[in-house]
């Protein structure tokens, strides 16, 4: 009788176990049944629990609120945690997507080159001067995901990249429009 009770008591701590899985809650309340890989200072990488062969997935810290491990012990993210041991790294991924996905379109070059080989580079530095002062509008940011952007970090270091980036073209094209009209006077 002991070894049958003692079969029985396994074979339900072995069909628990086997159950036994990690929950993350992403702040949007869905739940995802996963098995955490690695957890680094901003993204979470995990497998689907239903898939423990397949690829492995990762999301920012900043998108999750808990994770609760097979074991029963939990991990709870709040913003100053995720804004602390995050902030550098996002910022430095919101500047890189910036040099990606940013093109300056709309930034003021055309106006600036316009006014400078039509009536003088001194009247160019007008136009040249007031739209680099400006940063970019949101609707000619390019971003890729809307999500990374309402991370302030993220938002910050990216258009602070796009800011130095319409800068740098309005005012690469000052120099060759103040060059071009240069030529025009010379050789009429």
């Amino acid at each position: 009788m002991k070894k049958f009770s003692f079969l029985v008591l396994m074979n339900i701590f072995t069909i628990f176990s086997c159950f036994a899985q990690d929950i993350i809650t992403k702040k949007t309340a869905e739940d995802i049944n996963v098995k955490v890989i690695e957890v680094t200072t901003s993204e979470v990488k995990y497998k689907n629990f239903d898939n423990l062969n397949g690829p492995t997935f990762t999301l920012f810290k900043s998108e999750i609120l808990m994770i609760r491990y097979e074991n029963g012990s939990k991990d709870i993210f709040t913003e100053s945690q995720n804004q602390n041991g995050t902030s550098s790294e996002m910022r430095m991924k919101g500047k890189q997507d910036a040099n990606t996905h940013y093109q300056g379109k709309k930034s003021g070059a055309g106006w600036t080159a316009a006014t400078t080989i039509v009536i003088s580079p001194l009247f160019g530095l007008i136009p040249a001067a007031a739209c680099s002062a400006s940063e970019p509008t949101d609707q000619n940011l390019n971003y890729s995901d809307p999500k990374l952007m309402e991370d302030s970090s993220y938002n910050k270091g990216y258009t602070e990249q796009a800011h130095k980036i319409k800068r740098r073209k309005i005012w690469t094209t000052y120099g060759i429009s103040s060059g071009a009209w240069l030529l025009l006077i010379l050789l009429l």
